[in-house]
C-alpha cells in the first residue's frame, strides 16, 4: 500500500492464518486493518470520506492485495476523480466486483458502544452485515442518502407550497421505493442473525439471559408487515406516510419517515439491554452479535470471511478474551491488533505471525 493514512509505503506477506499486529497506540495498527477492510468491503467503519484516508500532502492512495487464488485486487483513492478499482490489472466498471467472494468481519473497540450507543450505531452495524451478504446494497444506501439530503434541502428552502409539493411528490415516489428495499433487507438480515446470536449469547452469558433482536421500523405503517411481504405492499404505505407527514417536515426542515429512523432493539430476557444490562452483559451481547455475524457471512458466502480484531481484546475480561479466541479457532484467517503479546495465549503466539508497528512501518519478528 502507498500513502494510506500514516502508512507511507508498506508491504506485508501473510505467512500464517493468524497475524498478530503489536504496537503502541498511534503507530498505525488500526490503519493496517482498516486497509484490509476497505479492500474486502469497499467501506471503512472509521471514516466516510476517501480524502481522510489519503496521507497528508498526497493526491491519492493505493491499496493492493494478492489472494491465495492468485487474484490481484487494487483500489485507488484520489482527492479528485473518485475511486478506481482494478482486478488483475483490469479496470472494473463496477467497484462492487472488486472483492468477489472475499469478505471480512471487523470487531473493534468502537463496537463495544453498540448496545448503549445511539440508534445510528446499530443501523450502521446492521448495514455492514447486509453489505457482506449483498454487496449491491451499497448502491441502495448511497442513492437513498442522496435523495434524503436533497429532499431535506428542499424542505428547508421554503419554496411556495404548490410548486414544492410537485417536487416532493417526485422525491417521495423514489424514497418510498428505495426505503422499502432497505427496510426489507435489514429486517431479513436481522431475522437470520437472531438465532445465531441467541445461541452465542446462551453459550457465553448463560441461559438466564435469552437474547432477542427486534427490528423497529422507522416509519409507522398500517398493518403487520414483514420482510417476506411483497414490495408492492410496503411501497405505497411508505409513500402515503411521507405525504401525511409533510406539514410537520416543512416546519422542522427534515424527513421523519424512512429507514434513516430505524432502530434495532437488543433485548435480554425481554428487557432493553441498553437500559437494564450491566456493562458485562452488554459486552457479552456485543460479542454474541459479532460471532453471529461471522457465522452468517460464512453460511451465505460459502467460505469463512477474514476476521479483523482491532484492539478489542484489551477491552474484554480474560474469560471473554478466551471465548472469542476459542470461537475463532483456526477456521478463519485472522488479523488482530494489540498493544502487547500478553493478551494472547501461548498457542496463539506460537501459531501466529507476529509483526510490530512503529510510526507506520512494519517490523517483522
Amino acid at each position: 500500500m502507498q500513502h494510506f493514512r500514516n502508512l507511507a509505503a508498506l508491504e506485508l506477506e501473510l505467512q500464517a492464518p493468524r497475524l498478530l499486529v503489536i504496537g503502541a497506540n498511534g503507530q498505525g495498527k488500526s490503519n493496517l486493518l482498516e486497509s484490509v477492510e476497505l479492500l474486502t468491503s469497499l467501506r471503512s467503519h472509521r471514516c466516510g470520506q476517501d480524502r481522510d484516508l489519503i496521507a497528508h500532502g498526497h493526491s491519492g492512495s493505493r491499496l493492493r492485495a494478492t489472494t491465495t487464488e492468485g487474484d490481484t485486487l487494487e483500489l485507488q483513492l484520489r482527492h479528485r476523480g473518485g475511486r478506481q478499482a482494478l482486478r488483475n490489472g483490469r479496470l472494473l466498471e463496477r467497484q462492487l466486483d472488486l472483492p468477489g467472494s472475499l469478505r471480512c468481519v471487523g470487531f473493534s473497540a468502537l463496537d463495544l458502544e453498540l448496545v448503549r450507543g445511539e440508534p445510528a450505531l446499530r443501523r450502521h452495524w446492521l448495514d455492514r452485515v447486509v453489505l457482506q451478504l449483498e454487496p449491491i446494497y451499497a448502491n441502495l444506501l448511497r442513492h437513498y442518502g442522496r435523495l434524503l439530503r436533497q429532499r431535506s434541502q428542499l424542505l428547508r428552502r421554503g419554496l411556495a407550497e404548490g410548486s414544492q409539493d410537485a417536487l416532493l411528490d417526485a422525491f417521495d415516489v423514489q424514497m418510498a421505493l428505495l426505503g422499502t428495499r432497505l427496510h426489507r433487507r435489514r429486517w431479513r438480515a436481522l431475522r437470520r442473525l437472531e438465532p445465531l446470536a441467541a445461541a452465542w449469547q446462551e453459550r457465553i452469558g448463560g441461559q438466564g439471559e435469552p437474547l432477542t433482536l427486534a427490528y423497529r421500523c422507522g416509519t409507522a405503517l398500517e398493518g403487520d408487515l414483514g420482510p417476506d411481504d411483497d414490495e408492492e405492499r410496503w411501497r405505497p404505505l411508505l409513500e402515503r406516510r411521507l405525504r401525511e407527514q409533510r406539514g410537520e417536515e416543512r416546519r422542522l426542515g427534515q424527513c421523519h419517515a424512512g429507514p434513516h429512523r430505524d432502530e434495532v432493539e437488543l433485548l435480554l430476557a425481554e428487557r432493553p439491554a441498553r437500559r437494564y444490562g450491566s456493562a458485562g452483559q452488554q459486552r457479552t451481547l456485543v460479542l454474541a452479535l459479532k460471532l453471529a455475524e461471522l457465522d452468517l457471512v460464512s453460511q451465505v458466502v460459502g467460505q469463512p470471511p477474514l476476521l479483523l480484531l482491532d484492539d478489542v481484546l484489551a477491552e474484554l475480561d480474560p474469560r471473554r478474551q478466551q471465548l472469542l479466541l476459542e470461537a475463532v479457532g483456526t477456521g478463519h484467517q485472522c488479523l488482530v491488533s494489540a498493544t502487547h503479546l500478553g493478551v494472547f495465549s501461548e498457542d496463539w503466539r506460537l501459531a501466529g505471525q507476529v509483526v510490530r508497528m512503529e510510526a507506520g512501518r512494519v517490523c517483522v519478528e
